[in-house]
């Protein structure tokens, strides 16, 4: 399909994501081709752009057409220091030995259930990102794909007597609760300790822009339904994150230098790959992420901050 701004737009699944020609991201864009961008996020959650030429200062700068970056407070020695929106994501390979882990030790304690590594990006602020920007600047030959489940499609696939009961469920949403802590000595867990950040948000998000409702919930965040019981809480959890994380809600995307993904970070979660730590292939990606608002519920009431504070805006 070719919209009246002269872009492409190809879904890429019956529910979620969509690749798009025909736009020069690293270029000027004028307010026609915005909106089409932006229209077509809207409805199919994430985006894909083949061949981009973005360079950090033109990754900034496509963001700021689209809302607010966010300034990280801290990031590794693999970010750019001039470009404090741009995260690089082989920082992650830092941390394990930051913390006394060796790659193997830290993927697992992250991912330990099949469904821990589903997440939207910073889930336990009481702001999370509205959208982030993802790019590749060097991938494996093969391997690294990355994963988004649709929480809009997820939700009208719910009964109506359960899509009724979650409607007036929250949420506790902390960080670190998708790690499993060592049995001796863990400075992450310390670390996770001194940095501490959880809110409480709906189970249910209505999106501020679309009106739809999320499934707002994932495995790396959600720590507790509220009003229930632990036991049943667990339970309630796996089936409401095996919902948000089903085959037919999906999209699989496979990188390749110069790729761009760009998501709604209300409307998805995904999974990051966890199937090239055997291999002996960089992968180096930069994101920039979209300052994001405070969700509300379907009884509009607005999440709750615990502890932590905000993302910083640019």
């Amino acid at each position: 399909m070719t919209t009246d701004a002269g872009i492409e737009v190809r879904p890429a699944s019956g529910h979620t994501g969509a690749e798009i020609g025909g736009v020069d991201l690293a270029g000027p864009l004028d307010d026609a081709v915005v909106a089409a961008i932006r229209a077509a996020l809207l409805r199919w959650k994430v985006l894909f752009f083949r061949d981009q030429r973005l360079d950090h200062a033109a990754h900034v700068a496509l963001a700021r057409r689209f809302g607010e970056p966010v300034t990280l407070r801290s990031r590794g020695k693999a970010s750019p220091p001039d470009f404090p929106q741009v995260e690089t994501t082989a920082d992650r390979l830092e941390l394990a030995g930051r913390y006394g882990m060796d790659r193997d030790e830290w993927l697992e304690r992250r991912r330990h259930t099949l469904l821990r590594g589903w997440h939207c990006d910073h889930g336990a602020r009481i702001d999370p990102p509205a959208a982030t920007i993802l790019r590749a600047e060097t991938v494996p030959p093969y391997g690294g794909d990355t994963t988004w489940s649709n929480l809009a499609a997820a939700y009208a696939g719910l009964s109506e007597p359960v899509r009724r009961f979650a409607d007036g469920l929250r949420a506790e949403h902390r960080l670190g609760v998708g790690y499993r802590p060592r049995a001796d000595h863990d400075a992450y867990v310390r670390h996770l300790q001194d940095h501490q950040v959880a809110s409480v948000h709906p189970l249910v998000r209505v999106h501020p822009e679309t009106g739809e409702r999320l499934l707002f919930v994932n495995g790396y965040y959600v720590d507790q339904i509220l009003d229930v019981s632990r036991a049943e809480s667990l339970r309630l959890l796996e089936m409401f994150v095996e919902q948000a994380t089903r085959p037919e809600y999906t999209v699989r995307f496979r990188w390749e230098p110069g790729s761009v993904a760009f998501w709604d970070n209300r409307a998805t979660v995904h999974l990051a790959p966890a199937d090239t730590g055997h291999l002996d292939f960089p992968r180096v990606m930069h994101r920039v992420m979209l300052a994001g608002d405070v969700p509300y519920g379907v009884d509009d009431r607005p999440s709750e901050a615990l502890t932590g504070s905000p993302l910083h805006r640019s």
